[in-house]
């Protein structure tokens, strides 16, 4: 009985960041730390961090904290490259008891020293875990000592912080990125040229869109963070348009470079055929340049019709599947929305753990009356909203695969951990081969 009063307890606490009727003329709440004891869906600030930065391939990784925080997000992110691996390494000072005792300044101070030695790398990202928080690690003024005797880029990532807003991590990483990319004289600007914000390159979806982009007449001036490098980014001051694929993790970088830089951006999104189309000619539109416009309606027109047959064919096969998403941030979920109705599916649970409120005032708009919407879900909740509605299929991340497969449901990762893009049109295309073959997988017959 007390455990039911407990539970009972957890969801009133958690009445505003759902909701049961989709269309319901109501804000959700978001944008606020996990509920203490209610086992969010979150990971932790560092991870946070880890994920936005991991990418930037000829840099060294060096978590200061315990073994576990440097294992949790060894390799994280299934971003490819087109050069230097030296980002596939994890490195860690493993702090132990007698450094939570001392403090582990020296230890990484020395830990620095080994790596810059043997690896000569031109960028050090040190990231601060929440044991660092606690012992009080002065990370800047080791990191500081490091760069000026090594000559190079030392650059503390301030990510302590236990399980509550991941925002937070994202946040860390763009002010480590803020430091990173300071011109060191005159920034001279060129023209159609553009920053490309929030791809990591999973499955080299980075080079998917600059090669769309190349087809337009646009130069993808560097891209944040997938397949990126030290020197590379240090350009990043230069491109005229900012876009920013991934808004939970770069809206703020991409804010910041405006009010600094005087750099515009446009939220856009290369996921499905509507956002792709929509996308291409947002960004034409942004250069008013008529030959830009042409290219980019002959490349919608062209990349349509080699898929759009497929597509179908998908489509006719999925009718009257249901499918339930909870993803990390509100454009993602906004995207797989109308990716879903592209292949004739409907979305009856949707959450995300970092949505903004104007995502969700769309997401609202989008879905079906009596969708289920939710902000920093739990499992339980979306346990008991999965149920509810009958869904067939959950697209998230890592950590909901054992829950979909628990309850006999199919599962999709469109997190870090998959092998092949989605993104543009070919995406489209792969997307909805996964969804069949997931969904219509013979298994099903025997659960």
């Amino acid at each position: 009985m007390a455990t039911a009063k407990a539970a009972d307890l957890v969801f009133e606490e958690r009445k505003d960041f759902i909701m049961t009727k989709g269309k319901q003329k109501k804000n959700l709440k978001c944008d606020s730390d996990s509920l203490a004891g209610c086992v969010s869906q979150r990971a932790c600030v560092y991870c946070g961090a880890r994920v936005v930065l991991n990418p930037i391939t000829d840099a060294v990784h060096l978590v200061h904290g315990p073994i576990g925080c440097s294992s949790y997000t060894w390799d994280i992110r299934g971003s490819l490259t087109s050069g230097p691996d030296l980002y596939r390494f994890s490195f860690s000072t493993d702090l132990k008891e007698e450094d939570v005792i001392f403090g582990g300044e020296k230890k990484l101070a020395l830990a620095i020293d080994e790596l810059v030695e043997k690896y000569h790398p031109k960028l050090v990202l040190v990231y601060s875990t929440c044991i660092v928080g606690v012992i009080g690690d002065d990370l800047e003024a080791v990191c500081k000592a490091a760069s000026k005797k090594h000559g190079i880029e030392v650059i503390p990532v301030q990510s302590s912080g236990f399980i509550g807003n991941k925002s937070a991590g994202y946040r860390a990483a763009c002010d480590a990125l803020l430091r990173l990319i300071k011109p060191d004289g005159i920034r001279l600007k060129k023209t159609s040229s553009i920053n490309y914000l929030g791809d990591f390159n999973l499955a080299g979806e980075v080079w998917i869109i600059k090669n769309y982009l190349r087809r337009l007449g646009i130069h993808v001036n560097v891209a944040f963070t997938g397949d990126s490098r030290f020197e590379t980014l240090k350009t990043a001051t230069r491109a005229s348009l900012n876009m920013v694929q991934c808004a939970g993790s770069m809206i703020y970088l991409a804010q910041k470079m405006e009010e600094i830089y005087q750099i515009p951006y446009l939220n856009i999104s290369f996921l499905g055929l509507e956002d792709t189309a929509a996308s291409l000619r947002k960004t034409a539109s942004f250069f008013n340049d008529e030959s830009i416009t042409a290219s980019a309606e002959e490349l919608i027109k062209k990349e349509t019709a080699v898929v759009m047959e497929d597509i179908r064919w998908y489509k006719e096969k999925l009718q009257g599947k249901k499918a339930a998403i909870y993803v990390g941030g509100g454009f993602k979920a906004i995207s797989l929305i109308k990716q879903f109705r592209e292949i004739g599916i409907d979305v009856v649970m949707i959450g995300t753990q970092t949505g903004r409120e104007e995502e969700y005032q769309t997401i609202n708009d989008l879905v079906d009356e009596g969708a289920v919407v939710l902000d920093d879900a739990n499992p339980s909740e979306l346990e008991k909203f999965m149920v509810e509605k009958g869904a067939h299929l959950l697209v998230g991340g890592v950590k909901e695969r054992p829950l979909a497969y628990k309850l006999g449901v199919a599962f999709i990762d469109h997190n870090h951990d998959r092998k092949h893009p989605l993104s543009g049109f070919v995406g489209a295309v792969n997307f909805a081969r996964e969804v069949y073959s997931t969904l219509c997988s013979p298994v099903w017959k025997y659960v």
